[in-house]
């Protein structure tokens, strides 16, 4: 099953993130602009301390997992087929680690300026 989720920076700062059903967002289906692709590779257990979204982005969970840390402990796990609209490109940001026994890979979407991205 896909989960989607939307990382985004609230009002005080600080990182939020809440769950997108697609069966309720159709106009994710129509496309989005993106300015480029990439793949990463994150070796199991590896550890990002608190930063923000390097810039707007899909990031979709092609094997392993991830595990996304918000302020106040709250965790979200993303696995193979979850994907993460990263927008929390001010304030505080997030934790990122690589969980797991597996090395995780990820693709990567650079979202274009002014891409719309319903909610």
């Amino acid at each position: 099953m896909t989960k989607t989720f939307r990382l985004y920076t609230g009002g005080d700062g600080k990182s939020r993130v809440d769950p997108v059903d697609l069966g309720q967002t159709p106009e994710w289906t129509k496309g989005l602009a993106a300015t480029q692709i990439s793949f990463r590779l994150w070796p199991r257990g590896e550890f990002l301390d608190w930063h923000p979204a390097p810039r707007r982005q899909l990031v979709v969970t092609l094997s392993g997992e991830s595990e996304i840390e918000l302020e106040g402990g709250r965790k979200i796990r993303l696995g193979p087929g979850h994907i993460l609209l990263a927008e929390d490109t001010t304030g505080q940001g997030h934790i990122s680690r690589a969980v797991g026994s597996k090395d995780r890979i990820a693709l990567d979407i650079a979202l274009a300026d002014g891409a719309t991205v319903p909610r």
